[in-house]
């Protein structure tokens, strides 16, 4: 087995472990935590549904599909680098906070008026999901690992139950979506629910601003931000950190795209309709959130590493037989496939760079978390782009399939 040097386990800061309590308080957080996922699975996925809805109501062209996705991440990129700032001098709560907020200001204007508003409100929800989606992982992996802990194995698995749990009320969140999106507008109702969720989101921000939110790390002195720069550059040396990079990069932007595209792809087979095509999300996230469902028992009796290789594998397998399938059955069976496949990787990954870097994961966290709204950004917007050059929305297809063999070529090291 190939084999990297564990070169970032010896990089952590000097910060002692986030202690873990079994308070009624620190159970509310992990609560409010899972709850505020919900919407938040909402926003990252909506546009997948509404594509079909959207391209019609705006008249676009795939380039300018592609450009919704690219305005989202790219606003989610610098929501990512605000929470760092927050997180580091602020604490937890403002980045929270502040994230739902952001979230309901963009959704309830999202359909009222002309692309160009559109645009706008997609920006705005975009960086509110750039606060909420690391803040939140971050939270929830800190808080999940107490030194009461046996061993190190104890504590990585209980950071990535904890997160696949988390990311499993998101992945119910992007369910629901798909659900809703199909149902109101085949009812002329998609405003009172784009509304709904807006209002839910402002009273999840009332609700949670006095929970107990984890304080800001210790200032930081002269000598602790002399330590903190060395500590930055022994990172960029170490090619685990390169690693997450990338993982961080490919991965969810291989997971946007297929959610993302999967409804028109459908559309475009000949063999539906556009309900059809508007719930095809559905059955991705439906198969992702089942298999986060069932997560937290699973990593208690496989290694993580085994977890990684055969879901990268089997997933990349998937995406190809929904590209090659010649009938709607299969590329729905291709997409239960992927979505079961894909569920636990971001868990594992976010827990993984969590037990790695520790109260430090806070600063590099920003950095990584950036990658994984800058993939989102990029990847779908070139299959659009890909798309639209050739004429074939399979052809732009092969950009997640790429990503997902990359991934499992990752995974084969031991780092």
């Amino acid at each position: 087995m190939l084999r990297l040097p564990r070169i970032a386990s010896r990089l952590s800061m000097a910060s002692p472990q986030t202690e873990l309590s079994s308070s009624p308080s620190t159970r509310k957080l992990i609560l409010a935590g899972q709850i505020a996922f919900f919407p938040t699975g909402i926003l990252t996925t909506l546009l997948g549904p509404m594509l079909p809805i959207l391209i019609a109501r705006w008249a676009m062209n795939d380039t300018q599909a592609g450009n919704l996705f690219l305005v989202q991440f790219l606003a989610s990129m610098v929501g990512v680098q605000l929470s760092g700032v927050l997180l580091a001098r602020r604490g937890y709560r403002p980045a929270f906070l502040s994230g739902l907020l952001l979230m309901a200001c963009g959704v309830s204007t999202l359909y009222l008026g002309s692309l160009w508003l559109g645009l706008a409100s997609v920006a705005i929800y975009g960086l509110g999901l750039g606060l909420i989606i690391p803040t939140d992982n971050l939270l929830v992996a800190e808080i999940s690992a107490g030194p009461e802990l046996g061993s190190a194995s104890d504590s990585g698995a209980s950071r990535a139950s904890a997160v696949s749990l988390l990311n499993f009320f998101w992945g119910l969140g992007a369910v629901f979506c798909a659900l809703m999106v199909a149902w109101t507008a085949a009812h002329q109702l998609l405003p009172f629910f784009l509304g709904a969720v807006a209002v839910s989101l402002v009273v999840l921000a009332l609700a949670m601003r006095n929970l107990p939110f984890p304080p800001a790390a210790p200032a930081a002195g002269s000598s602790s931000a002399s330590a903190s720069s060395s500590s930055w550059r022994a990172w960029v040396k170490s090619p685990a950190v390169w690693l997450f990079a990338t993982v961080f990069f490919l991965y969810p932007g291989a997971e946007t795209a297929v959610g993302g595209w999967i409804g028109s792809y459908v559309s475009r087979l000949g063999v539906s309709g556009e309900a059809i095509a508007s719930m095809m999300p559905a059955f991705f996230w439906s198969a992702l959130t089942v298999g986060r469902a069932f997560g937290t028992a699973f990593l208690h009796r496989f290694s993580e590493r085994r977890v990684l290789r055969a879901a990268c594998g089997v997933g990349a397998a998937a995406i190809a037989l929904m590209l090659w399938a010649p009938s709607l059955a299969g590329v729905i069976v291709g997409a239960l496939i992927t979505g079961l496949s894909f569920a636990t990787l971001y868990p594992i990954t976010v827990a993984r760079l969590s037990q790695r870097f520790g109260v430090a994961a806070r600063s590099i966290g920003a950095f990584m978390f950036s990658l994984a709204s800058l993939g989102p950004a990029v990847i779908p917007w070139l299959v659009g782009v890909t798309s639209h050059a050739t004429g074939n929305l399979r052809a732009g297809m092969f950009l997640p399939l790429g990503a997902t063999v990359i991934l499992f070529l990752i995974h084969l090291f031991d780092w």
